[in-house]
């Protein structure tokens, strides 16, 4: 049985990714802050163990990786992340959104790179955004969360270098404007579709791929 963590599985794309590997008999460690509000997650059907972490906390980290010793993870999926103020630029709001949307993906990563590695697929999957690409910036709004996605990106592709050596690829998707609490009812794509894409995506990684950016329909986007 292949085994799927998930961060940010309480709602939203998290929840459907747990859904959907659930549904399809992987085994899903699904991660959320409070998994006692957690209802929806905890009707999921299938082989799901909840783990109570908030990733913006090194120590929680670290406790993770250390019940799941022994464990081999064969896709670590990076989902949890916040939007933070859409107009101006609080110090202290914009180091929170750091601290989720980069600094929590990369320390999560490093920590259960080990897990991954002893795994067959060696996967590790970022949900990034198209906000976070340089080149496709023509409207310069939201710059704490275009920043912190740009910035999640870069981190995952230095990654992707250092775990070459342990067969893990690395690589970050952007999922698209999503049907979702984040995204709003006025978003395109159900996320239903989202994650069933992506999913397809996934699947389809190669060693080569490692430290790319790609679409959730697995068109490569520029940085």
């Amino acid at each position: 049985m292949s085994t799927v963590l998930v961060t940010g599985a309480n709602r939203g794309i998290g929840l459907e990714f747990t859904r959907q590997y659930a549904g399809d008999g992987w085994q899903v460690i699904a991660c959320c802050r409070k998994p006692g509000e957690a209802d929806a997650l905890k009707k999921v059907k299938g082989e799901v163990s909840i783990e109570a972490i908030d990733v913006a906390d090194d120590e929680q980290i670290a406790q993770l990786a250390g019940r799941l010793k022994g464990q081999a993870i064969d896709l670590l999926i990076n989902n949890a992340g916040v939007y933070g103020p859409r107009r101006g630029t609080d110090t202290a709001a914009w180091l929170d959104v750091f601290r989720v949307n980069t600094i929590a993906p990369f320390r999560l990563a490093e920590a259960l790179a080990p897990h991954v590695a002893r795994s067959t697929h060696k996967t590790i999957v970022s949900l990034t955004s198209r906000m976070g690409s340089i080149a496709s910036n023509d409207s310069g709004d939201s710059p704490v969360y275009r920043s912190s996605k740009a910035a999640l990106n870069m981190v995952m592709k230095g990654l992707s270098h250092e775990l070459k050596g342990k067969g893990v690829t690395v690589a970050v998707f952007h999922p698209s404007w999503v049907k979702t609490d984040m995204g709003g009812k006025g978003a395109p794509l159900a996320v239903t579709d989202s994650v069933s894409s992506l999913r397809k995506e996934i699947a389809k990684l190669k060693p080569d791929d490692s430290g790319k950016f790609f679409n959730y329909d697995g068109k490569p986007l520029p940085w």
